[in-house]
């Protein structure tokens, strides 16, 4: 799928934090996929979110290809455990977005948990038995 989005000048920028349990979730389902990029619907809000190595973007149903929100610049590589929540700057192009970014925080990894669900893996798992070894075999 290819998608063309424009982003109107930039109104504002702020630093924020994302729980750690988010960003992993989103940077292990773009790991999974063959395209560098991974479009996630967040169904609740008519939102699509578009992630990719750079920056996280989100564009409304009823704007069609127009950002109003970006999530960039995440310092993941300055924590020191996994489990830490990841700082970045969240870019607005549009007034009065801050219900909106409130939302997108709370909704954003509801919808990856079911993309996430949505490729887990349904095959029956097949477990390999091995002879146990006893004192008197041969290494």
């Amino acid at each position: 799928m290819e998608i063309t989005c424009y982003r109107d000048s930039e109104i504002k920028r702020e630093k924020r934090t994302l729980p750690a349990t988010t960003y992993n979730l989103a940077i292990k389902l773009l790991a999974r996929c063959e395209t560098k990029q991974l479009f996630i619907p967040i169904r609740s809000m008519q939102y699509l979110a578009i992630v990719d190595t750079e920056e996280f973007v989100f564009v409304d149903s009823q704007r069609k290809c127009w950002v109003d929100i970006a999530w960039q610049n995440f310092h993941s590589h300055e924590r020191e455990a996994l489990n830490q929540p990841i700082e970045y700057e969240a870019v607005f192009y549009r007034e009065d977005q801050t219900d909106l970014m409130q939302r997108l925080q709370s909704e954003f990894p509801f919808a990856l948990s079911a993309m996430m669900a949505r490729q887990a893996p349904r095959g029956q798992a097949k477990i390999i038995s091995f002879r146990q070894r006893t004192l008197t075999d041969n290494p």
